[in-house]
């Protein structure tokens, strides 16, 4: 049986060696160090797993290191979709295959399909596997934003149990809350929108601020269940800063040098990413320094 999906996430880095070939001994490294943390599930090889960089092969990979680092009770959900239908598929496959407890499908990016081809796409890929699927909306990745009509078709699937919110747009994600069953669940699919989008009814987050500071996270994830909004948005506000400085340049190059401030090396990204420029690194030091960094 698979895991269940906790209420943080954390889309996980992929970890890299100083010749930009995949660690699978850091993959399995931090992966442990991140439930230890406090994360309750991981996203492998998502957007910030540099999915579009790895092979078919390496992704396997990193899924099997990453699974056999958390064990059994710990879902690991596989980022094993893209614009390319049969690779999405194939790789789905091999998720199952390889005991993995979830599928991300997101969005296509470049294609620009239709709704009725996003509904299509991602229906297909459900109904080739018994592995539960999270729907992933990402409009500033992917150039084409899920409608809250898709998602609530889609949401119909049995094995579509919910979905990666991160279209920034609250009266969308609030009708997608109010609309679906009370099987299928909302996560926020940024960090910044956690509060609103729990105080809506949302379940939780999926994470890149978890690789550091997943036990304020899961506090405020807390206060938020037992309606404490008050508790909720002071954290809220202390993780803000932290959480644009994150942000300041393309995920995941900042995390991936939070990640060795806070005593694990992830390593460098792949192009067409780069290093943190010097400007960034040091803003992002002002504002680690302000924090109680939690990696392992």
């Amino acid at each position: 049986m698979a895991a269940e999906f906790g209420r943080l996430i954390t889309a996980m880095v992929t970890p890299m060696d100083v010749d930009g070939e995949v660690d699978l001994e850091r993959t399995g490294a931090l992966a442990a160090a991140l439930v230890e943390a406090g994360t309750q599930s991981i996203v492998s090889t998502g957007s910030t797993g540099e999915a579009p960089s790895l092979s078919d092969e390496e992704t396997v990979a990193v899924w099997r290191a990453t699974k056999s680092a958390v064990g059994p009770d710990i879902a690991v959900i596989a980022g094993a979709t893209s614009n390319n239908h049969r690779r999405s598929l194939f790789l789905t496959e091999k998720a199952e295959e390889l005991g993995l407890d979830g599928v991300l499908l997101t969005a296509p990016a470049y294609s620009k399909p239709t709704q009725e081809g996003l509904i299509e796409h991602f229906r297909t890929i459900a109904d080739a596997t018994t592995l539960p699927c999270m729907l992933y909306n990402i409009p500033g990745r992917a150039a084409v934003n899920m409608s809250s009509e898709t998602i609530l078709r889609l949401a119909e699937v049995p094995n579509i149990v919910g979905v990666k919110e991160a279209s920034n747009d609250m009266e969308q994600i609030g009708e997608i809350i109010a609309g679906s069953p009370d099987n299928f669940k909302v996560w926020s699919g940024n960090d910044t929108d956690t509060l609103m989008v729990m105080a809506m009814g949302g379940y939780g987050v999926v994470s890149v601020a978890g690789h550091i500071v997943s036990p304020q996270i899961r506090s405020q994830i807390a206060l938020s269940v037992a309606g404490n909004y008050v508790g909720a948005a002071a954290i809220h506000h202390e993780l803000m800063p932290l959480i644009n400085m994150l942000f300041i340049e393309s995920n995941p190059i900042p995390v991936k040098y939070a990640c060795e401030v806070a005593g694990l090396t992830a390593g460098p990204t792949r192009l067409p990413l780069t290093s943190l420029s010097s400007v960034a690194k040091d803003r992002l030091d002002l504002e680690l320094a302000k924090h109680e960094l939690a990696l392992g």
